[in-house]
């Protein structure tokens, strides 16, 4: 049972998540996040891209800087990311959830349903990409949920 926690820690406007904090989960907040990530489908790709601009991202300022625009504050890079929120498995993933790649962590995507991801990696910049892919599939990690 997952339940509704209220958190009362704001930085500049913003919720801060603590890592044992439980979330009731909200899709249409989830839906809103991923609308948000689509609007930059193919902004490039720059690994150290600077937190809070949009001409570029990797892939944790990215996630940074989609869910802050939903009140969501989220560390700066992917490995701090996959260590808030709650564990979610892979086969109780919901759309909004947090995916994180490789071990060690080095690599997070917003889980959009139905195995696909939103993320920047490489060419092409943001961009919609199947998890389960032999490529993704070999190098998925594990998931937070933050909503």
């Amino acid at each position: 049972m997952v339940a509704a926690v209220s958190v009362s820690v704001m930085f500049s406007g913003t919720m801060a998540i603590p890592s044992n904090t439980a979330y009731a989960y909200s899709s249409s907040k989830a839906s809103s996040v991923i609308s948000t990530g689509k609007k930059y489908m193919g902004t490039p790709y720059k690994f150290g891209a600077k937190a809070g601009q949009t001409r570029t991202f990797d892939c944790s300022s990215f996630t940074q800087y989609v869910y802050g625009k939903h009140g969501v504050k989220l560390p700066r890079t992917s490995k701090a990311q996959s260590k808030v929120g709650t564990y979610v498995s892979k086969n109780n993933l919901k759309p909004g959830d947090l995916v994180f790649f490789y071990s060690p962590v080095h690599h997070v995507g917003i889980y959009i349903g139905n195995g696909k991801m939103l993320h920047t990696y490489g060419a092409g910049g943001v961009k919609i990409t199947n998890m389960n892919s032999s490529f993704w599939k070999s190098k998925y990690k594990t998931a937070r949920r933050v909503l």
